[in-house]
Protein backbone atom coordinates (compact mmCIF):
# COMPACT_ATOMS: atom_id res chain seq x y z
CA UNK A 1 0.00 0.00 0.00
CA UNK A 2 1.31 3.45 -0.83
CA UNK A 3 0.40 6.86 0.56
CA UNK A 4 1.21 10.46 -0.23
CA UNK A 5 2.62 12.74 2.43
CA UNK A 6 2.89 16.34 1.31
CA UNK A 7 4.48 15.97 -2.14
CA UNK A 8 6.12 12.52 -1.84
CA UNK A 9 4.96 8.93 -2.29
CA UNK A 10 5.71 6.36 0.43
CA UNK A 11 5.19 2.60 0.71
CA UNK A 12 4.82 0.43 3.84
CA UNK A 13 8.16 -0.64 5.27
CA UNK A 14 7.23 -1.88 8.78
CA UNK A 15 3.67 -2.71 9.79
CA UNK A 16 2.05 -1.61 13.02
CA UNK A 17 1.99 -5.28 14.11
CA UNK A 18 5.74 -5.72 13.52
CA UNK A 19 6.39 -2.57 15.57
CA UNK A 20 4.09 -3.71 18.40
CA UNK A 21 5.80 -7.11 18.65
CA UNK A 22 9.25 -5.51 18.70
CA UNK A 23 8.17 -3.00 21.36
CA UNK A 24 7.08 -5.89 23.58
CA UNK A 25 10.49 -7.55 23.15
CA UNK A 26 12.35 -4.32 23.89
CA UNK A 27 10.19 -3.62 26.95
CA UNK A 28 10.87 -7.08 28.35
CA UNK A 29 14.64 -6.71 27.86
CA UNK A 30 14.64 -3.25 29.48
CA UNK A 31 12.58 -4.56 32.41
CA UNK A 32 15.12 -7.32 33.04
CA UNK A 33 18.17 -5.08 32.61
CA UNK A 34 16.93 -2.31 34.95
CA UNK A 35 15.10 -4.47 37.52
CA UNK A 36 16.86 -3.03 40.58
CA UNK A 37 17.51 0.52 39.39
CA UNK A 38 15.72 3.85 39.54
CA UNK A 39 15.00 4.48 35.85
CA UNK A 40 14.33 7.81 34.19
CA UNK A 41 13.04 7.44 30.63
CA UNK A 42 13.80 10.48 28.47
CA UNK A 43 12.11 10.81 25.10
CA UNK A 44 13.50 12.93 22.29
CA UNK A 45 10.72 15.09 20.88
CA UNK A 46 9.01 15.20 18.54
CA UNK A 47 9.64 11.87 16.88
CA UNK A 48 9.85 9.53 19.87
CA UNK A 49 6.51 10.39 21.48
CA UNK A 50 4.56 7.50 19.89
CA UNK A 51 7.35 4.95 20.37
CA UNK A 52 8.00 6.06 23.95
CA UNK A 53 4.33 5.87 24.93
CA UNK A 54 3.98 2.35 23.53
CA UNK A 55 7.36 1.16 24.84
CA UNK A 56 6.72 2.43 28.40
CA UNK A 57 3.58 0.28 28.59
CA UNK A 58 5.84 -2.78 28.10
CA UNK A 59 8.36 -1.77 30.77
CA UNK A 60 7.20 -3.46 33.98
CA UNK A 61 9.04 -1.17 36.41
CA UNK A 62 8.32 2.04 38.27
CA UNK A 63 9.72 4.69 35.93
CA UNK A 64 9.70 8.44 35.69
CA UNK A 65 9.56 10.15 32.31
CA UNK A 66 10.75 13.36 30.80
CA UNK A 67 11.32 14.86 27.37
CA UNK A 68 13.92 16.95 25.61
CA UNK A 69 13.57 18.45 22.18
CA UNK A 70 16.39 18.35 19.63
CA UNK A 71 16.24 19.19 15.97
CA UNK A 72 18.67 18.52 13.13
CA UNK A 73 16.39 17.90 10.12
CA UNK A 74 15.01 20.10 7.39
CA UNK A 75 12.69 18.29 5.00
CA UNK A 76 14.27 14.89 4.24
CA UNK A 77 17.89 15.86 4.98
CA UNK A 78 19.88 16.23 8.19
CA UNK A 79 21.27 19.74 8.60
CA UNK A 80 24.29 18.40 10.49
CA UNK A 81 23.65 20.88 13.33
CA UNK A 82 21.74 20.25 16.53
CA UNK A 83 19.51 22.84 18.15
CA UNK A 84 18.49 22.18 21.76
CA UNK A 85 15.03 23.66 21.99
CA UNK A 86 13.49 22.32 25.20
CA UNK A 87 15.63 21.47 28.23
CA UNK A 88 15.59 18.63 30.71
CA UNK A 89 13.72 19.32 33.95
CA UNK A 90 13.90 15.86 35.59
CA UNK A 91 16.66 15.31 38.18
CA UNK A 92 18.88 12.52 36.85
CA UNK A 93 21.96 12.71 39.10
CA UNK A 94 22.83 9.23 40.33
CA UNK A 95 19.97 7.64 38.37
CA UNK A 96 19.91 5.30 35.41
CA UNK A 97 18.72 7.07 32.28
CA UNK A 98 17.17 5.48 29.22
CA UNK A 99 17.12 7.76 26.19
CA UNK A 100 14.27 6.92 23.80
CA UNK A 101 14.83 7.94 20.20
CA UNK A 102 12.70 7.26 17.14
CA UNK A 103 15.66 6.94 14.77
CA UNK A 104 19.44 7.15 14.96
CA UNK A 105 20.95 7.76 11.56
CA UNK A 106 24.08 9.99 11.50
CA UNK A 107 24.21 9.98 15.30
CA UNK A 108 24.92 13.72 15.51
CA UNK A 109 21.89 14.50 17.69
CA UNK A 110 22.57 11.58 20.03
CA UNK A 111 26.24 12.48 20.39
CA UNK A 112 25.21 16.02 21.33
CA UNK A 113 22.70 14.71 23.86
CA UNK A 114 25.09 12.20 25.45
CA UNK A 115 27.62 14.98 26.08
CA UNK A 116 24.93 17.30 27.46
CA UNK A 117 23.47 14.65 29.80
CA UNK A 118 26.89 13.73 31.22
CA UNK A 119 26.96 17.17 32.87
CA UNK A 120 24.01 16.09 35.06
CA UNK A 121 25.99 13.10 36.51
CA UNK A 122 23.61 10.21 35.86
CA UNK A 123 24.67 6.79 37.18
CA UNK A 124 24.50 5.47 33.63
CA UNK A 125 22.95 6.33 30.29
CA UNK A 126 21.49 3.74 27.92
CA UNK A 127 19.91 4.25 24.52
CA UNK A 128 16.88 2.62 22.92
CA UNK A 129 16.03 3.51 19.35
CA UNK A 130 13.22 2.15 17.28
CA UNK A 131 15.20 2.51 14.06
CA UNK A 132 18.92 2.60 13.32
CA UNK A 133 20.65 3.33 10.00
CA UNK A 134 24.12 1.75 10.37
CA UNK A 135 25.19 3.02 6.91
CA UNK A 136 24.69 6.64 7.98
CA UNK A 137 26.05 6.32 11.56
CA UNK A 138 29.17 8.46 12.09
CA UNK A 139 30.08 7.63 15.71
CA UNK A 140 31.10 4.58 17.73
CA UNK A 141 29.03 4.91 20.92
CA UNK A 142 26.79 1.92 21.52
CA UNK A 143 23.06 1.71 21.02
CA UNK A 144 21.88 -0.58 23.80
CA UNK A 145 18.50 -1.51 22.32
CA UNK A 146 17.64 -1.32 18.63
CA UNK A 147 14.18 -2.09 17.33
CA UNK A 148 15.08 -2.41 13.66
CA UNK A 149 18.16 -1.76 11.56
CA UNK A 150 17.14 -0.17 8.28
CA UNK A 151 18.90 0.96 5.11
CA UNK A 152 19.77 4.62 4.66
CA UNK A 153 16.32 5.53 3.30
CA UNK A 154 13.93 8.26 4.39
CA UNK A 155 11.03 6.94 6.48
CA UNK A 156 7.83 8.42 7.88
CA UNK A 157 5.06 7.32 10.24
CA UNK A 158 4.79 6.11 13.85
CA UNK A 159 6.14 9.42 15.13
CA UNK A 160 8.53 10.07 12.25
CA UNK A 161 7.65 12.98 10.02
CA UNK A 162 8.19 14.64 6.69
CA UNK A 163 8.09 18.40 7.31
CA UNK A 164 5.83 17.85 10.33
CA UNK A 165 3.39 15.50 8.58
CA UNK A 166 2.85 11.74 8.88
CA UNK A 167 3.62 11.26 12.58
CA UNK A 168 0.13 9.84 13.18
CA UNK A 169 0.49 6.96 10.70
CA UNK A 170 0.43 3.58 12.52
CA UNK A 171 2.91 1.93 10.13
CA UNK A 172 6.37 3.08 9.06
CA UNK A 173 6.66 3.98 5.39
CA UNK A 174 9.73 4.37 3.21
CA UNK A 175 10.11 6.83 0.37
CA UNK A 176 8.99 5.14 -2.84
CA UNK A 177 11.56 4.77 -5.57
CA UNK A 178 10.53 6.38 -8.87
Amino acid sequence: MSITVKDKEFEVYLSAKQIELRNAELGKAITLDFASEELVVIGILNGSFVFMADLCRYIDLPISTSFIKLSSYSGTESTGKVHSILGLEEKIEGKSVLIVEDIVDTGISMDYLLKALSEFNPAKVSIVTLLHKPEAFQFNYSLDYVGFEIPNKFVVGYGLDYDGLGRNLPDIYQLSTP
